[in-house]
Parts: C-alpha cells; sequence; structure tokens
C-alpha cells in the first residue's frame, strides 16, 4: 500500500478479524472503492470525521489520506487492536473509541470542528443509527453531512418520493430534514464476506431550516399513516384519538388520500395539526 501499511487481509489474518454476523459486519477491501467514498465526503482536509464499525480500517485509511481526523467507534475488539496500528501510523489524527455506536454521543468528540459522519455501516444497527442522526437536537446538527452505505433497498427507501412504492415514514424523515441522494451501488463482490444485496452510498445535507414541526408529531402522523398504507388516510388517523376529516382538512388534504401519496410538506401539515390540538 502506498500509506506504507500492511494489506488488509494481511491485517484480516493476523487478527483473526473474521467478519460476524452478529455484529453485521461485511469488511470492504477494494481500495479503489474506499477511495472513492472518501472522496465523495471531501474535501476533507482538517474536517472531523466519526465512522461507525471501521472493522479492518480500509475505510479509515482512505480518509486519512483525504486528510481527515478521525473518530472510529468500533465495538469489536479484534478490530481495535487492528486500528491500533493504523492509529500509530497517523500520529494524533485517528481517535479510537471501543463501544457501541448506538450508545455514543458522536457530538461530544467533535468538540464544535466542522464535522461529518462517513461509515461502511453495520447493516444490523444502520437505520436506527441514521434515524438517531436525523432527530438530533439542536438543528442544524453538529455534523454538514451524511455519506453513509446501506443494503440498496434501505437506500432506495431512504430517498423515495410520494407515489414511489418504497416511499414511508423513513423517507418523510429523512426528506424533512436532509436532501438525500444515493451516489452509487457497490456490488457484493467487493466485501468480505460478500454480502447476498448490492449496496448503495447515500449522501444526506442536512436542511438548515427544515419546516418548523414537532419531531414527535411527525413521527405519530407517519407511523398512522403508513402502518395502515393501503388504507385512505380518514381511516389509517383513526388510530391518532382525534377526528381525522378535521385534521386532514386543516392541511388541505383529500380525504380519500393515501399516506404513498402524501409530500412531506402534507405530512408537516398534519403533524401541525396534531400539535395544535386536534386530539384529545
Amino acid at each position: 500500500m502506498t500509506d506504507g501499511l500492511p494489506p488488509l487481509r494481511d491485517v484480516i489474518r493476523r487478527h483473526e478479524l473474521s467478519a460476524r454476523k452478529s455484529l453485521g459486519q461485511n469488511f470492504l477491501l477494494d481500495l479503489n472503492l474506499t477511495g472513492r467514498i472518501a472522496r465523495a465526503a471531501g474535501p476533507l482536509k482538517d474536517v472531523t470525521v466519526v465512522e461507525i464499525g471501521p472493522g479492518p480500517g480500509g475505510l479509515t485509511r482512505a480518509l486519512l489520506a483525504e486528510g481527515a481526523r478521525v473518530i472510529a467507534i468500533e465495538r469489536d475488539e479484534r478490530a481495535v487492536a487492528a486500528l491500533a496500528e493504523v492509529a500509530e501510523h497517523f500520529p494524533d489524527r485517528l481517535t479510537i473509541i471501543a463501544g457501541d455506536a448506538l450508545a455514543f454521543d458522536a457530538a461530544q468528540g467533535v468538540q464544535g470542528a466542522p464535522a461529518r459522519i462517513v461509515a461502511n455501516l453495520p447493516y444490523n444497527i444502520a437505520t436506527a443509527l441514521l434515524v438517531s442522526w436525523l432527530t438530533a437536537e439542536p438543528w442544524p446538527p453538529w455534523y454538514d453531512r451524511l455519506v453513509l452505505m446501506f443494503q440498496r433497498e434501505v437506500a432506495e427507501r431512504i430517498v423515495a418520493g410520494p407515489g414511489s412504492k418504497t416511499y414511508g415514514r423513513l423517507s418523510v424523515l429523512a426528506g424533512w430534514r436532509a436532501e438525500a441522494k444515493i451516489l452509487f451501488d457497490i456490488a457484493p463482490s467487493a466485501f468480505v464476506p460478500p454480502p447476498s444485496v448490492t449496496s448503495s452510498v447515500v449522501q444526506l445535507i442536512p436542511r438548515a431550516t427544515p419546516r418548523a414541526c414537532e419531531r414527535r408529531a411527525l413521527e405519530r402522523v407517519t407511523e398512522a399513516a403508513f402502518g395502515q398504507r393501503r388504507k385512505m388516510l380518514r381511516q389509517s388517523l383513526k388510530s391518532l384519538g382525534l377526528d381525522p376529516l378535521r385534521l386532514l382538512g386543516a392541511a388541505g388534504i383529500a380525504e380519500t388520500a393515501r399516506a404513498e401519496d402524501i409530500p412531506v410538506a402534507g405530512f408537516v401539515a398534519l403533524a401541525r395539526g396534531l400539535t395544535a390540538g386536534f386530539a384529545p
């Protein structure tokens, strides 16, 4: 490798880093792809990057090569040992946090510096992590960009718009607080072990001023609407314990509309109506 570090396959072998399904691990060893992901998140010089689940450190190395300061959060002790070798090679630029990303407050680690999150997310916690970042308070959040890898199916849900079969609660939440797009796909063969599905790299740029509404109200409305997505909203919104016709009328939405037809602005209007007191 041009960075003077040993090949990733050697690192995996020495540290007995066989991927564990229980940790959602699929290691990306193609250096062309890790470099492409890092460049997609750039420019990174003097930027603090939070990376989740770095494993043997392929993407970590690429981020460091682009000039980033990296905070790597890893719960696998075997990988922590492998990352320590990378930290020695890049003095004062790689901080390793041994622990669960779901329990770690990354905002505390960036200390007000320009920051973003770049990661090949463990599949089993990817959606939960994204939701936690999209619901951060205060808003705008502590990061200026998310560049994340998901299973293609999840990526399509994140970027979906009204009228799509993949449009749902995650689409509304992402569209409310960020501008999301799929940057490129990565074939299963690029990973060790190969997953059964194609992966996609998604970019999310936080909106400085999302439409004003209470997050919990928006979550309640989308849960009710998409929980019975085949039904008209006049029926599915009854689970909120209010008069759905009154709520829909205040939001300017037709009684016969279904969840998949409503844009983000419509769900925000419904959430505002819920907060305004149309519920008991």
